[in-house]
């Protein structure tokens, strides 16, 4: 073991039964693997070395039972410190340590312990007073287990009082989200009701306007074979009319061109026409006839009344 990497040294040689001595060895790490290989060696002395920091993997060597890290350079112990539960004596005299972790709580078995000449904080400092005797010592121990037990009590509480917050927090969340879930439901639910009621207007009116086509057509149908079906024996009646109004307008508008005629021949200039001469000479034969057909009614219907 090398005086500062601490290997190349057998910690075998330096074993005087269950006390392995490092001290004085100028060391700036902990050889945590050779001193795990050695489970009897249950008092170690570090003291009057160069260590800064102790390896997490330090508080494996959960056989120690006494320790000694006084004089060195120590800025702080690891947080599970803790895990030395069979710690009894614990030298720390002389380093540069603030606080403690808060697992040095659970050094449930610790008797013996030295903080002076430490630049330890102010209720730190006042809880484990002086270790200048073995009564002092033990005192220190006793005390600061109980401020650690204490710190420990109040950040668990602290964690109690964060947890319950993040549930009643994570609670509430839950909560909102559910609120949230039921708004967006029941928005997808009357969404999905007012889609129905389109799509069932849409089919009403469609089917509306279906049968009324259909009527429509059919009443087109209707009127469209009626005549067709009535055709041949209205057929005669119709015509019938319309063929008289055509001889009636005829006979109208030659009665109408003799009468224009005869005024042209009897008032005009034209009468001494031969055509208004053959007309006049018509005309006056046709009044002759009429007035000898009458004479003839008359005295018929005078010889019947006698």
């Amino acid at each position: 073991m090398s005086r500062g990497s601490g290997k190349g040294l057998s910690l075998k040689d330096k074993l005087d039964g269950n006390e392995l001595d490092l001290s004085l060895c100028d060391l700036n790490e902990v050889p945590v693997r050779e001193l795990a290989a050695l489970p009897k060696a249950t008092v170690l002395d570090l003291s009057c070395n160069n260590l800064i920091s102790l390896p997490s993997d330090f508080c494996s060597l959960m056989h120690l039972v006494k320790l000694d890290l006084s004089k060195n350079r120590l800025q702080q112990l690891p947080l599970d410190f803790g895990r030395l539960v069979n710690l009894q004596h614990l030298d720390l005299l002389n380093n540069r340590l603030v606080t403690l972790p808060v697992s040095f709580a659970q050094l449930k078995n610790l008797k013996w312990l030295d903080l002076k000449d430490n630049p330890l904080d102010p209720v730190l400092a006042k809880v484990a007073g002086d270790c200048l005797d073995e009564k002092q010592c033990k005192q220190a121990a006793v005390k600061v287990l109980q401020h650690m037990k204490a710190i420990q009590s109040e950040q668990d509480r602290q964690r109690q009082r964060k947890l319950q917050a993040e549930r009643e927090m994570e609670k509430k969340r839950e909560a909102e989200q559910r609120a949230k879930e039921a708004q967006e439901r029941e928005l997808r639910k009357r969404e999905k009701a007012e889609e129905k009621e389109r799509r069932r207007r849409e089919y009403d009116a469609q089917k509306a306007a279906k049968q009324e086509m259909e009527k429509k057509t059919k009443k087109e149908t209707v009127h469209t074979r009626k005549p067709a079906s009535s055709s041949r024996p209205t057929q005669p009646p119709r015509h019938k009319p319309s063929w008289s109004r055509s001889v009636l307008r005829v006979l109208l508008f030659v009665l109408f061109c003799i009468l224009c005629t005869l005024a042209a021949c009897k008032l005009t200039e034209l009468q001494r026409q031969p055509l208004c001469v053959s007309v006049n000479t018509l005309y006056e034969d046709v009044v002759a006839a009429l007035q000898n057909h009458k004479t003839l009614q008359n005295m018929l219907q005078h010889n019947s009344q006698q």
